[in-house]
């Protein structure tokens, strides 16, 4: 029995091993999407098969004779004389099993050898068309050919190639450029499994509002000094989160919000871009971006959606699915998250490694940018002709994809911060505890002192100055001997200062910080100076690299803060008029203010802008063209405009008869459209109509029929690539409509123009969303 057992287990094992793999769909290092079917060795696995069969014959006959033999003797006594018969007995069932084993093993060969057959014909049609593919002349893919010949150049480039499966060979490229990018039409002898129909999507998750921090600090990491950073704001502002938080879910009264699936990639803290910041948070360096970061992830934490946080790139590829190689190929999946919230450099990363993938995805993306990027810097056809050269743009997103820290340019969405909230009790107990000689001066860095003696000497007569510069060793020279400093201070103890303290003094830089703000909040007045000119890219060479120009929008060290909050808080100076800043310390010194903190800063406020960009931004779908006003005259050639004429016959609002799409946002209804000035741009003009600038508007007034509703004379209407257009050059009557939709700015004016500017209401103290958009 043991030898039976034996025989048969040596013949599955000579099976297996003369036949395993020949059948193999697919080896390590072949294609996944190439058919491969071996046949070498076919005539090999057939001769041993019957070499096999054969020594089965032989073993048969031997135990024939070898029965026969002790059958006829007898050298056994007693008990013994038994054995013979014994042993005779299972030889005869052996011989039986060996005869059928030779016959299974003969039935075998002659079936693998008509399945070698089959495979080989086979075999040779596949090589065959493996190595005839041609590329299709196909219209509709019209650089198929262009791709093959990079292909047959270059795919050894790139690792992530082969990884897809190309082999250097022409169809392999085909197979690429039809099922892993969309170049090629499918290839005719490829398996194209009809897609069945697929199952309705499953309900999305709700977004349900979370009460407590404690898994956002796991989630956010250790290992950087920035990310400590964040992590102590987090906590320090926990309650006042929370509060803001419930505010809103009160506000909200339990509408449904689908939870989305969100990467936060923070770039700059990435080892491959420097990681400049964190080396120098405990050294006075800029905080505003980890200020700024940290109150988004809070923001979308609490509001209950799924995150992931990265700050390395290894960490960025394997969340994104990025195939090994140099970034040229696709992601091996679908993007698994709704939305991507990062940075300029998280955006080139991405770039650089999700291939035809980012263009796929860049929807999603939403970029935290600090001072903004204008439409003309945006689009890189546009920037290369007109010469916005800059390292930061030509990125060809919709312009409301970067948000910025302060709403300086409608043209992108505002984000924003927080700063602090008092209660009544402490907003009481600060305006007990003011000193009202006391100054602290805007500037960690040593170098901002520098060249502001006079400034210095002139406070230095009505108040004591207060300093937060950095040193290590020794007191920085730039700074005087009467002003008090305190080195640099941990938040808490600098905010205590600010407490005292009745005024805090800019020098002009940083531009657009969050300190302002926080100075204000806690019932200091914001003395700063005003530039004139307004400093921008064309002045100035902090703006210079920037994909922004700022023309006309940066009058001060602070644009926001003395555009949106002013006198008695903020005051804007001329520091070149040694009298003007006297006099304006002076009256500083009596004048009495109470804490202020403009509502979109509170963390309510910011919670309320996030959850209405989630709810409603959507850069992914097109928007739908404007609706024609319900009319009784159908045979009409043309629809009529949806606008009409205000009632004292200056601007133009949306007809009350005109259709209004539902998922428009901001709704059609808050929408008027104004005439600048051939000096204002549109931001200006509609900020002097006690409005905003609505890009997202301008699709409806890039008509000519808009102009005549204005009744603006137009001897020619052209449509062009202009930043500045729709608008109106009306010394010679000429008309000009925008032809690319990523253009429409509400930056750039230029004295030849008057533009057609789209202009919107806007919540009191939330200027990034109208009075309905919530």
């Amino acid at each position: 029995r043991i030898f039976v057992l034996g025989i048969g287990f040596f013949t599955l094992c000579f099976l297996m091993t003369s036949l395993g793999g020949q059948f193999s769909a697919k080896r390590l290092g072949d294609s996944p999407f190439t058919i491969r079917t071996e046949v070498m060795g076919a005539l090999e696995s057939r001769g041993v098969l019957r070499r096999m069969s054969d020594m089965l014959e032989m073993l048969m006959k031997r135990m024939d004779i070898l029965a026969r033999l002790e059958n006829s003797t007898d050298f056994h006594k007693g008990d013994e004389a038994r054995f013979p018969l014994d042993r005779f007995q299972p030889a005869a069932g052996l011989m039986e099993r060996i005869q059928a084993i030779a016959q299974n093993v003969s039935d075998i060969a002659i079936k693998v050898d008509q399945i070698l057959r089959n495979s080989l014909l086979n075999g040779k049609v596949m090589e065959g068309r493996r190595d005839q593919c041609e590329v299709p002349r196909d219209p509709k893919y019209p650089d198929c050919a262009g791709k093959v010949e990079w292909m047959r150049a270059r795919w050894t480039s790139d690792p992530c190639y082969a990884f897809f499966g190309v082999d250097g060979t022409e169809c392999s490229f085909l197979i690429y450029l039809s099922e892993v990018e969309w170049f090629c039409p499918p290839l005719p002898w490829r398996n194209q499994t009809v897609a069945a129909p697929s199952p309705p999507p499953l309900p999305r998750v709700q977004a349900a509002f979370r009460g407590d921090l404690a898994h956002l600090l796991e989630l956010i990491g250790t290992g950087k000094e920035s990310l400590s950073f964040m992590k102590k704001r987090i906590r320090h502002l926990a309650q006042q989160w929370l509060r803001g938080a419930r505010r809103l879910e009160q506000k909200l009264k339990g509408r449904q919000r689908d939870q989305k699936h969100i990467l936060i990639h923070i770039g700059f803290l990435t080892e491959e871009s420097g990681d400049v910041f964190s080396p120098r948070v405990l050294k006075g360096g800029p905080l505003g971006e980890m200020v700024q970061w940290a109150d988004i992830l809070a923001a979308l934490f609490l509001l209950g959606h799924s995150l992931r946080v990265t700050v390395s790139l290894k960490e960025l590829q394997s969340h994104l699915g990025v195939p090994p190689g140099r970034g040229n190929c696709p992601l091996t999946s679908p993007l698994p998250f709704d939305l991507i919230y990062t940075d300029y450099h998280g955006l080139q990363q991405m770039k650089q490694h999700m291939g035809l993938s980012f263009k796929k995805y860049r929807c999603r993306v939403r970029v935290i940018d600090t001072f903004g990027t204008e439409p003309a810097y945006n689009h890189e056809e546009y920037a290369t002709l007109r010469g916005y050269r800059t390292n930061w743009g030509y990125w060809n997103l919709q312009p409301t994809q970067f948000m910025t820290m302060f709403p300086h340019t409608p043209d992108n969405s505002f984000m924003g911060f927080v700063s602090e909230e008092l209660n009544q009790t402490e907003k009481q107990f600060i305006k007990s505890n003011k000193v009202s000689s006391m100054a602290v001066v805007y500037g960690k860095e040593a170098s901002i002192w520098k060249g502001k003696e006079k400034f210095l000497a002139i406070l230095n007569k009505y108040m004591e100055i207060h300093g937060t510069v950095y040193y290590e060793t020794q007191r920085p020279p730039e700074v005087p001997a009467f002003v008090k400093n305190h080195g640099l201070l941990p938040q808490h103890e600098f905010q205590q200062l600010l407490r005292k303290a009745k005024l805090f003094i800019g020098f002009g830089f940083p531009y657009e910080g969050p300190a302002p703000l926080e100075a204000i909040a806690n019932g200091c007045v914001f003395l700063q100076a005003r530039f004139n000119p307004p400093h921008s890219s064309l002045n100035h060479e902090f703006f210079r690299g920037k994909p922004t120009s700022r023309e006309a929008s940066v009058s001060s060290q602070h644009p926001y803060a003395e555009d949106f909050i002013g006198k008695p808080h903020v005051w804007t100076v001329d520091y070149n008029n040694s009298e003007e800043f006297e006099a304006a310390v002076k009256t500083i010194m009596r004048t009495q203010v109470d804490p202020y903190l403009p509502y979109e800063y509170t963390c309510e406020g910011m919670l309320e802008r996030i959850h209405a960009y989630i709810q409603h931004q959507d850069f992914c779908t097109t928007p739908s063209p404007p609706l024609p006003p319900k009319t009784k005259s159908p045979a009409m050639q043309s629809p009529p405009s949806p606008l009409a004429l205000s009632p004292n016959a200056t601007h133009l609002v949306w007809s009350p008869s005109a259709s209004r799409d539902p998922h428009a946002w901001p709704p059609v209804d808050s929408l008027q459209v104004w005439v600048s000035e051939t000096q204002h741009t549109c931001t200006e003009t509609c900020r002097r109509h006690g409005l905003v600038c609505e890009p997202t508007f301008f699709r409806f007034l890039n008509k000519e029929e808009v102009f005549l509703q204005l009744s603006i004379t137009c001897d020619s209407t052209e449509y062009e690539m202009n930043h500045l257009y729709p608008a109106v050059a009306e010394n010679v009557h000429e008309c000009y409509l925008q032809k690319e939709p990523l253009l429409f700015s509400c930056a750039g004016y230029n004295t030849k123009y008057r533009r057609l500017c789209p202009c919107r209401d806007y919540q009191q103290g939330q200027v990034a969303l109208c009075r309905d958009c919530l």
